[in-house]
């Protein structure tokens, strides 16, 4: 299986050497990039908050598999159940586009952002170092 970070490298890597991508597949890579960089933020928030994919679906309205989905990259989320989710987690949103890559945070409501709920900068300039940070969605 490719990572994250390594499907990046090798896109960017065919962008240096001229190879053009069909828009078709960049917009595609683009909403797969913002699923796994949404579903990292709730997994890391989750995870700083010490609680489970269960009660974070409870406090929700959702389902476990729900959340083992989001946090795994494989939907985009809806802005309500963001909104849910932060309510749920008790933080702010934020979602910070620019060119094709994302600032994506859940932070305490207070401002602060948790050590290990840090938000993450995806794009051209994100380093091989992500692989460190896959969700572990199987976690319950």
């Amino acid at each position: 299986m490719v990572s994250h970070a390594r499907w990046k490298f090798a896109r960017d890597e065919k962008v240096a050497q001229g190879i053009a991508e069909d828009p078709e597949v960049e917009r595609r890579r683009e909403e797969i990039s913002l699923a796994f960089d949404l579903g990292q933020a709730v997994y890391d928030r989750r995870t700083a908050l010490g609680i489970s994919q269960t009660e974070l679906a409870r406090r929700a309205g959702m389902t476990q598999p729900q959340v083992s989905k989001l946090e795994l990259g494989g939907t985009v989320p809806t802005v309500p159940l963001l909104a849910r989710l932060a309510r749920a987690m008790e933080a702010v949103f934020r979602m910070e586009l620019f060119g094709s890559s994302s600032h994506v945070t859940f932070t305490d409501l207070d401002g602060d952002t948790p050590k290990t709920a840090a938000g993450r900068v995806s794009g051209p300039e994100e380093s091989e170092a992500v692989d460190d940070q896959t969700p572990q969605a199987a976690q319950g």
